[in-house]
């Protein structure tokens, strides 16, 4: 899905409902000169979609490198042509790749620091290091100004200036995101694979509400379709809205390697459960809805490929906070991940608070047998976590940190690296054997890379997501190996530092 936007006047902002129907030119090329130019057409941009475009280049050539742009046909601004995009297609069904190289990111918040994860990933990418980019949620937050920006901003402010809750409040704050360059950059050098998480309508939502949204904002559904509405139009999404008896939950092919799985953990839960454990046991509880679930188990039980990948906007593997909560020092640290569970020792929006429900997942899986690989984003925090299910271990789980949004040690106004936050560190390990690897003050991006019999995980940090153009470092990496033992390190390497200086 080829994705542009295009401004034919200068009332035309994002959200204004303004400017003329404008005709475009689009053009699909072998190289990015556009000598060999391979697929070409027309397409309207008009204020009915926020002058978003669309375009879908059927019949390409599997596995092949594309380079593509648009051109302004009519109007003021003919002519004009956009900055060329690269992109990449997927292997052929029956193909059999060795490797899948996947970009893994959540949770970029405008206000509380730059995007210089974007840049990196954009720099791997068009170096070839990188085949796409799952994005896990939280591509844009709703919040007014400094309403979550952390104790030092905001760095940059929200257009609008209020928290979204319109059609307009969405359509501009998603134009906002789209001025940043290092944004741009990304999406112009890979595809990406996206789904959405709380914040692209309200925090915490669920099928009838928001933690986020009170009665005088309006009726929750209505703010929540003028939401997805927006964030179709501005996302190069190719599935349709719920409001329009659609879904977003999808699942893409690579050969037979990976099966990737991208599921919507917010449009068809039930509520967060509060206080009662007995309540997030609940056999009736749902994060995913029955019909979802069922295409689910379809898809992974006939799936062929090796790997069965699972994009998942929160964390799937069971977190014990109650050493945190008992020590003076890291409750806080606790009330943080644990979305302010004070007493109960989960996240109950994460999966542990929707039990059944991840047991019923787990269920399918381990009885496919394949390997099987979570992405997860959303708790701003780096996570390696095995996954244990019917007396076996039957995967791996990688978290990755935020692009921006606050983590541990701004929320509690601390340095990187503190000893309070490496102090909950231990006691969640302690706690949780399952976790291999947690990092909780770090923001940056992962890296996924897929092979037969292996998954090569990456965590990369941004030297200070305060400071424009920051550095980008590798800092962890582990293997999991199917059927072979526990997690093991992998040396550091270089190479991105090498890539930041060209």
């Amino acid at each position: 899905m080829l994705w542009t936007r295009v401004t034919p006047s200068a009332d035309a902002v994002p959200g204004s409902g303004l400017g003329a129907a404008t005709t475009i030119k689009w053009e699909v090329a072998l190289d990015a000169g556009f000598r060999d130019v391979v697929k070409q057409g027309e397409a309207v941009a008009s204020a009915d979609r926020d002058h978003t475009v669309h375009v879908d280049p059927w019949d390409l050539a599997a596995d092949t490198v594309y380079f593509y742009r648009f051109a302004v046909v009519d109007g003021e601004f003919a002519g004009h042509v956009s900055p060329t995009g690269r992109t990449r297609t997927a292997p052929d069904f029956d193909a059999s790749p060795e490797q899948l190289n996947l970009a893994v990111a959540s949770c970029a918040n405008w206000e509380s620091g730059f995007f210089s994860a974007y840049t990196d990933i954009a720099n791997r990418a068009q170096a070839g290091d990188l085949d796409l980019l799952v994005f896990l949620g939280d591509y844009i937050y709703e919040y007014g100004t400094g309403e979550a920006a952390g104790p030092h901003g905001p760095f940059r402010i929200h257009e609008p200036a209020w928290e979204t809750v319109t059609l307009q409040d969405y359509r501009m704050r998603h134009g906002r995101y789209r001025t940043d360059p290092e944004l741009q950059a990304a999406h112009t050098a890979l595809p990406w694979v996206v789904v959405w998480d709380d914040h692209e309508t309200a925090d915490n939502s669920w099928r009838g509400g928001a933690q986020n949204h009170s009665p005088a904002e309006g009726d929750w559904l209505t703010r929540r379709n003028a939401a997805l509405r927006a964030y179709f139009e501005w996302l190069p999404v190719r599935a349709t809205s719920p409001s329009e008896e659609g879904h977003i939950y999808r699942s893409l092919r690579f050969g037979d390697l990976v099966e990737l799985t991208m599921m919507d953990l917010r449009t068809y839960r039930d509520q967060q459960a509060r206080w009662a454990v007995g309540a997030i046991g609940d056999e009736g509880r749902t994060m995913m809805g029955s019909e979802q679930f069922e295409w689910l188990r379809r898809k992974i039980e006939t799936s062929s490929a090796h790997w069965n990948v699972m994009g998942s906007s929160v964390m799937v593997a069971p977190l014990n906070l109650i050493t945190l909560q008992q020590n003076e020092q890291t409750s806080s640290v606790a009330d943080f991940l644990g979305s302010h569970a004070s007493g109960v020792p989960l996240n109950p929006d994460q999966w542990d608070g929707y039990t059944a429900d991840r047991v019923r997942l787990l269920d399918v899986l381990e009885a496919h047998g394949s390997n099987v690989l979570f992405l997860s984003g959303d708790i701003h925090t780096e996570w390696a976590n095995s996954l244990w299910h019917g007396g076996r271990e039957i995967g791996v789980e990688l978290v990755c940190s935020s692009v921006s949004a606050p983590n541990v040690d701004e929320q509690l106004g601390l340095p990187a690296d503190n000893a309070v936050s490496h102090l909950a560190e231990q006691l969640v390990r302690d706690a949780n054997p399952h976790v291999r690897h947690v990092d909780l003050d770090s923001h940056g991006y992962s890296i996924a890379r897929v092979r037969r019999d292996e998954v090569q995980m990456h965590w990369l940090r941004v030297d200070d997501v305060e400071v424009q153009g920051a550095a980008v470092r590798e800092a962890v990496g582990l293997v999991w190996r199917a059927g072979g033992g526990p997690p093991s390190k992998l040396p550091v390497t270089d190479r991105l530092q090498g890539l930041n200086q060209q």
